[in-house]
C-alpha cells in the first residue's frame, strides 16, 4: 500500500496574501521563500480528527488549525506578545506531550504552538 510521506504544505485564503505572509515571518519566523517552500526541522507531526463541534479550535468557522513546534514556548508566546499579537492567556500543559499556547494571525486564524516533552 502506498502511504503519505508528510505533510507537502497547507494553503490559507487571505484577503491579502502578501500582509498575512509578512505576518508569520515576522512574529513567527517562518522564512518561506517566494514560492511559499519552507524547510522545516524534522520532529513529529501529529495529525488528528476532532469532533465538528469542538471549541479547541476557537471560531467555529474555523475548519482546521495550524501546529507548530516551537523550541521555547514561552520566549516565542513573549515574542509574539511584543508584536502586539493576540496571544492566548491560557497555557496547557500534557503529561508526556509537551506544553501548549496559542495565537491568532490577523484574519482569525487560530494557531497551537507546540512546545514538545
Amino acid at each position: 500500500m502506498e502511504r503519505v510521506r508528510g505533510i507537502g504544505g497547507y494553503f490559507l485564503r487571505s484577503g491579502d496574501p502578501a500582509a498575512l505572509g509578512a505576518w508569520y515571518r515576522d512574529c513567527l519566523g517562518l522564512d518561506a521563500d517566494e514560492h511559499g517552500l519552507w524547510r522545516q526541522e524534522a520532529g513529529p507531526t501529529v495529525f488528528a480528527p476532532f469532533e465538528s463541534g469542538t471549541e479547541y479550535f476557537g471560531s467555529p468557522a474555523q475548519q482546521t488549525m495550524l501546529n507548530f513546534r516551537v523550541r521555547d514556548l514561552d520566549a516565542m508566546l513573549a515574542q509574539l506578545r511584543a508584536k502586539g499579537a493576540a496571544v492566548a492567556e491560557e497555557t496547557q500543559d500534557a503529561d508526556g506531550v509537551g506544553r501548549f499556547g496559542w495565537v491568532t494571525d490577523p484574519e482569525g486564524n487560530r494557531i497551537e504552538l507546540w512546545e514538545p516533552a
